[in-house]
């Protein structure tokens, strides 16, 4: 399928910014269908006047979780704000020498995939100070169709949650910008450089754009996939598989037994997916360095498979088998919320007092409430 982000669509972005100063916020994906960077493509139509890194920073070169500094790009000698560390917003300062933020970043269509927040974020900054925001849209990865998920309460909005949505929303950034402008009434002038040639129904791999990794550990199409659902073992003390080859798609702890944990799995028969028995150890993060126990995911079908209804029943099952050794992590000194509620939007999954399957049939009502307000801004 030939598919056109819209960073390739440059009549219509050099419509969008003539004749301003442009900042642009970007990250390692952020590049045109042929692989140059988005970065270039400005520079060589517009003013650029300063750059905003997100998590993981401009050129991708930043750990998860690590905050980025301010500092100046030795290749265009242009300022690069900060945008995740003691600040997640730009400040008066950091807009002033700009007149429109062209906000151009790969989402893997996950609601705690921060990116998203850093959007959100940078349209209230620039609605307060007066400024344009251009998004330059690009394919939801994993489709457009299937939404999946409880949307976050209010008193759990975070970075990993900023804003009602299921976790699995089913659209794309450019779709999601005009969601938060009208709905969490932000008001920010918003122009949308639209995709072409993508249908919602289309994966990215049956594109013919290539795949860069929008963050270090989510390596190809299918860890965005499975992300929606095994993300949720970033808030347990079990390894969501960061430091293997397969992070996200292979889930363990040292207490698991293996052969028991996918039998289990496998037992319940959850669509779209197989589990298998595996051993691993980790290079970095939780359990760096020691032997982990636990299971790989393999998709079957994907049009089936439901990574939120996936990940809640692999955390249960791995409740059930670990027993006391499976913890929820607890609140870090700067947080007092726990990363598990954060993630998954409330504290229902870590009290523990709904089964899994009513747990489910909650979330999914909360789903097909969400489906209408979604519907009044789908582009494609």
């Amino acid at each position: 399928m030939n598919v056109f982000n819209g960073a390739d669509r440059v009549d219509e972005i050099k419509k969008a910014i003539k004749g301003t100063r442009v900042g642009l916020a970007s990250g390692p994906a952020g590049v045109t269908k042929f692989l140059r960077p988005t970065l270039d493509v400005l520079l060589e139509i517009g003013h650029v006047t300063a750059l905003y890194g997100p998590e993981h920073g401009i050129r991708g070169d930043v750990t998860a979780g690590d905050p980025i500094s301010e500092y100046t790009d030795s290749r265009t000698g242009l300022p690069v704000y900060s945008l995740y560390g003691e600040q997640y917003a730009p400040d008066a300062r950091q807009l002033e020498n700009i007149d429109i933020m062209v906000y151009d970043m790969q989402d893997i269509g996950c609601r705690f995939f921060t990116y998203l927040s850093t959007l959100k974020h940078i349209m209230d900054s620039c609605a307060r100070d007066g400024k344009q925001v251009v998004v330059l849209d690009r394919v939801n990865p994993i489709g457009g169709v299937s939404v999946e998920g409880n949307l976050q309460k209010e008193e759990f909005l975070s970075f990993v949650g900023v804003a009602p949505i299921p976790q699995r929303h089913g659209m794309t950034v450019g779709e999601l910008a005009k969601l938060f402008n009208a709905e969490l009434n932000i008001g920010c002038s918003l122009t949308v450089v639209e995709v072409t040639g993508w249908e919602r129904s289309v994966f990215f791999d049956q594109t013919d754009l290539f795949w860069v990794f929008p963050s270090p550990n989510i390596p190809t199409p299918d860890t965005a996939l499975v992300y929606s659902g095994t993300c949720l073992f970033e808030g347990t003390n079990m390894s969501e598989g960061r430091g293997t080859t397969k992070p996200f798609e292979i889930i363990g702890a040292p207490w698991i037994d293996e052969i028991e944990y996918a039998k289990a799995l496998n037992s319940l028969c959850l669509p779209g997916v197989i589990f298998r028995p595996t051993v691993f150890r980790p290079s970095t993060s939780k359990h760096e360095g020691g032997v982990c126990r636990g299971v790989d995911l393999h998709i079957s079908d994907r049009l089936l498979f439901k990574p939120v209804e996936t990940g809640l029943a692999m955390i249960d099952i791995a409740r059930e088998e670990g027993k006391d050794n499976f913890k929820w992590l607890e609140p870090c000194r700067k947080e007092e919320r726990y990363f598990i509620d954060l993630l998954s939007g409330s504290d229902q999954l870590r009290a523990g007092a709904i089964g899994r399957a009513e747990l489910y049939d909650i979330w999914a009502n909360e789903t097909e409430q969400f489906l209408p307000v979604r519907e009044k801004y789908l582009i494609y």
